[in-house]
């Protein structure tokens, strides 16, 4: 079948460079299904599924998209569509199911049994310790608000050194933090559920220890690994070009971009900007200063939109609020996000002005859009110019000198998008949750013959 947009006659793979990294990225939580299987134990994400009103359509992940029993088929599909890097997650409470102590060795079993098959058809497999998906049973003694979730995490990663590094070169520590702290112990609206500053403060500062504490763990057990942590990024602009709103969008800059980058690059936290951040320090002990950096091998960067922020006097700690994409009159897509890939361009020239940034690598970037099957396709052309327009803005700060070194597709397969369930569609691959049964959607196909 023949991909559903004209490939740019000025993009192509070659103009990357031989040692760009293309791949596709996943999350062991989204895709695995198999919750209690095997000895897992339950993440925040089984218990918070079950509270009503939590997710759309009630949606849970117990099935998602079968990967844990076939997960042979999903890496037959990376192959197929010509993709040579295959990132996913190990499941916490699959390796220990209480979140400490006794270890699960069906779980390692089945993540050396993935591990294997990628190798097999020739997929370099690219591992994230932690993508969002707590042991419940180290939430029930407080989660990331308790200090002694560094210690567990420390304990997960070594476990997960010792037992997959002996083939796996490429690492990532943490998915996101600023996500899952924000929504999940600020917000609400994620796992655990929990609100307000008394649980984001601690939950952010912990999640910076823990990321140094497991990047320290594979840099002494896996000394020539490839080891990095993943960041969620947006290009912020003012409303308008007034002081409040400049101001207003500096603010959000710092809780969004530069919350968790700038500690673990050394710089501290950036409470110039964000007052409300100076209660973090409260929960500092000695030595954390020096526990709250590490030297990474590379950054990924994960970025999907831009958001424009206004001032707002109702909005307590932050005095800033986003003007919504769908009141703006822009292209949005089914999260509501605009469309705008001039984003990926300028969140690289951000982060290459961080001396401390060694490499930059893509790790996230795609979109969702109301696919249906016709026949026995998906034409999905907005998905392919989304990644091509993405791409083309890649290209140009790789051109003007910019460090990026890698783009890595969200996502292989539709798959359960956290509060919005399986609503959002962003995969190269189409799933019927009913039947299971994948189709490569035209995006998939055009990404294929890129890689080509």
């Amino acid at each position: 079948m023949a991909s559903d947009t004209t490939n740019h006659p000025q993009l192509s793979k070659d103009l990357f460079g031989d040692d760009f990294a293309w791949g596709v990225s996943t999350a062991a939580l989204q895709t695995e299904g198999s919750c209690d299987a095997d000895g897992k134990g339950a993440s925040i994400w089984d218990t918070f599924t079950q509270r009503t009103g939590k997710v759309l359509n009630g949606h849970k992940p117990d099935i998602a998209c079968q990967f844990y029993d076939n997960y042979q088929r999903d890496i037959d599909l990376v192959k197929q569509l010509n993709i040579p890097n295959f990132r996913f997650s190990i499941s916490w409470s699959r390796i220990l199911p209480k979140g400490e102590g006794q270890v699960n060795q069906a779980g390692i079993d089945h993540y050396n049994r993935v591990i294997d098959y990628c190798f097999q058809q020739g997929i370099e497999p690219w591992l994230t310790i932690y993508h969002w998906d707590l042991p419940q049973a180290l939430e029930d003694k407080g989660g990331w608000t308790n200090r002694d979730v560094v210690g567990h995490f420390k304990e997960f990663a070594t476990i997960c050194a010792n037992s997959f590094g002996d083939r796996v070169t490429n690492w990532m520590v943490m998915n996101e933090p600023a996500v899952f702290t924000g929504a999940g112990y600020f917000l609400g609206i994620h796992a655990p559920g929990r609100k307000g500053l008394r649980n984001f403060l601690p939950a952010v500062h912990h999640a910076v220890l823990s990321i140094v504490a497991g990047a320290k763990v594979l840099r002494q057990l896996l000394p020539d690994a490839h080891i990095g942590t993943t960041f969620s990024c947006s290009h912020i602009e003012p409303y308008a070009d007034k002081p409040r709103h400049i101001a207003a969008a500096k603010r959000a800059d710092a809780l969004i971009n530069r919350l968790f980058i700038e500690p673990v690059l050394g710089l501290g936290y950036p409470t110039d900007e964000l007052k409300a951040l100076k209660g973090i320090y409260k929960y500092f002990e000695p030595g954390d200063e020096d526990n709250l950096s590490f030297d990474f091998d590379f950054i990924g960067l994960q970025n999907y939109t831009r958001e424009i922020i206004k001032y707002s006097f109702f909005t307590p700690y932050l005095g800033a609020s986003l003007v919504k994409a769908e009141n703006r009159g822009v292209e949005i897509t089914t999260m509501k996000w605009e469309v705008y890939p001039q984003s990926i361009y300028e969140i690289l020239k951000k982060y290459n002005a961080y001396p401390q940034i060694r490499k930059i690598i893509i790790t996230e970037n795609g979109a969702s859009f109301p696919d249906e099957v016709t026949g026995d396709a998906v034409h999905d052309k907005k998905r392919s110019d989304y990644i091509q327009a993405n791409l083309q803005q890649i290209l140009k700060a790789k051109q003007e000198g910019l460090k990026v070194s890698g783009y890595f597709v969200w996502t292989l397969t539709d798959n359960f998008e956290w509060a919005e369930g399986y609503h959002p569609r962003f995969g190269l691959i189409y799933i019927d949750f009913e039947t299971q049964q994948r189709i490569i959607k035209g995006s998939g196909h055009w990404y294929a013959n890129f890689l080509r």
